[in-house]
């Protein structure tokens, strides 16, 4: 996409402007960190700020939304029988993982169809082109279909296949595109109506940017990062006892000013700032790579299309990685703001192997050392099915190496139904007890990279939040590298800590 000369001459100011006033500096040091993220800023959460995605056409058809599709006239779902490599059928009573259809958005109407395998929906060229089948791992004009919706009634579509035609589920077994219209209407004896329901969506950086478009997504891209975080955030973070800020970057930064599609030039403008307003107020910057080439987690955190979790998967993604963070290493290593990089945020096991994370944060490390031999190297703890102290053979034996933990009150079953009382105990109990056994004399530092002073509490007072972020203030002041809140700005209150020190319920002077 096009990216002004004029734009890309300020960056390589402002990164002259950091450069130039480090000289002779040190990083600073006062002590363990206590930071903040600055969350949905570089990379898109839409949770966080659900109005970015508000000028969307079709907004609810993003690149990765789960559809379900039940036929008016057999009364059940479209299923990929086996979950790919063989025909659609609509036999299925209920829906589950062979049912749901990922969305690979091409403009507003028209898409890919994903299924559990990966397979693309598409026509069988090899037979007569009108059976529906799901066998290509890679879409193609034969993978590409039109949605269209019933006026008024959002939930009935058809969808129009590329051979001009509407599929049709004329048996239970036998999907076809090969309907050309009856004139009947949208009622329930027309075998080309399908009622659509939703079962998932993601509102990553990849949706966004893919939602508006290259006309519009640079645009409303740049609006954000210029607007979403400014220089009197940094001021408000310096003057609130904070010290720190963590960053969350995407991988593409590192090809400004022209990154792949669909992704938009600019954030590493927006990161350039970030260090000079940080050298300005005399705060550490940890650079946290949040989203690598191809997903190591699937969320749209990480930036995935559709929910895949492709990093690691081969060589050449781990080395597009490790370059990666040679070039962000290599870019700010001059800067006395800079005080660590995170390799990787949050890698899924057993999606991302021991063995291959292991490798890339050996290789990590070394491109950060290349060109810094001060700077923090930070290894994330995977998530998932993992033992807590798995990364310690590989960080032991490397000088400034921390392992980052994230400590959430949610998003389990396990806190459901705890009391005030119960989820503060918890964090007196469990959580010290997690973060002590990570927490060694003679291995890495450690760090409460994500934490938040909310929970699944329902009419919890401003007491009850202030007594549970307290006790979280209290545990976590014992990682020996230091703590970073999630997140400074978010429209859900508690997630903010720009809020919640402005209210009153965190005090961190």
């Amino acid at each position: 996409m096009a990216f002004s000369s004029r734009t890309w001459l300020l960056s390589s100011a402002v990164l002259f402007s950091i450069m130039s006033l480090s000289c002779g500096r040190v990083p600073p040091n006062s002590g363990p960190v206590k930071a903040v993220n600055l969350g949905g800023w570089l990379v898109t959460e839409g949770w966080i700020k659900p109005s970015l995605f508000d000028g969307i056409p079709n907004k609810d058809f993003l690149d990765g939304t789960e559809l379900q599709f039940k036929s008016v006239t057999t009364g059940k779902y479209l299923a990929a029988e086996l979950g790919g490599g063989s025909i659609i059928v609509a036999n299925r009573t209920s829906a589950s993982g062979w049912e749901r259809f990922r969305l690979w958005r091409i403009n507003e109407t028209t898409f890919n169809f994903r299924v559990f395998n990966k397979d693309f929906v598409g026509l069988d060229v090899k037979g007569n082109g009108a059976q529906v089948v799901a066998v290509s791992k890679t879409p193609g004009s034969s993978e590409t279909f039109e949605i269209i919706r019933k006026p008024n009634d959002s939930s009935r579509v058809r969808i129009k296949a590329p051979n001009g035609f509407f599929l049709q589920a004329k048996t239970e077994d036998l999907v076809t595109a090969d309907y050309a219209g009856s004139g009947s209407g949208w009622g329930n004896n027309d075998p080309s109506v399908f009622v659509i329901s939703f079962s998932g969506k993601l509102e990553g950086e990849f949706q966004v940017t893919n939602g508006y478009g290259p006309k519009k997504a640079p645009q409303v891209m740049r609006e954000h990062w210029n607007t979403f975080i400014v220089e009197d955030d940094f001021h408000f973070i310096k003057t609130n006892g904070l010290n720190a800020v963590r960053i969350p970057v995407g991988w593409w930064i590192a090809s400004d000013p022209t990154p792949p599609d669909p992704y938009v030039g600019g954030s590493l403008l927006a990161l350039d700032k970030a260090f000079l307003w940080a050298q300005r107020y005399g705060l550490k910057v940890i650079i946290d790579l949040h989203a690598a080439p191809g997903s190591q987690n699937g969320f749209e955190h990480s930036a995935s299309r559709d929910g895949s979790q492709e990093w690691g998967q081969t060589d050449e993604n781990i080395q597009q990685t490790v370059d990666v963070i040679d070039f962000l290493s290599a870019r700010y290593a001059r800067s006395p703001s800079l005080y660590a990089v995170e390799l990787i945020n949050e890698p899924f096991s057993p999606g991302v192997s021991l063995q291959n994370v292991t490798k890339f944060y050996k290789a990590g490390y070394a491109a950060v050392r290349k060109h810094s031999s001060t700077a923090y190297v930070v290894f994330s703890n995977r998530l998932g099915p993992m033992e807590s102290r798995e990364l310690f053979p590989l960080a032991n034996g490397l000088k400034g190496s921390v392992i980052d933990v994230h400590y959430y009150s949610l998003f389990v079953s396990a806190f459901d139904n705890l009391t005030v009382q119960q989820n503060i105990d918890f964090i007196h109990t469990n959580r010290s007890q997690e973060l002590n056994y990570v927490t060694t004399s003679n291995g890495p530092l450690t760090f409460v990279g994500e934490w938040v002073a909310e929970w699944k509490v329902t009419g919890a007072t401003k007491e009850d939040y202030q007594r549970f972020a307290n006790a979280q203030l209290e545990v976590w002041a014992r990682a020996t590298f230091g703590w970073a809140y999630w997140t400074l700005k978010n429209v859900n209150k508690h997630w903010s800590l720009e809020w919640m020190i402005k209210n009153g319920y965190i005090k961190l002077t």
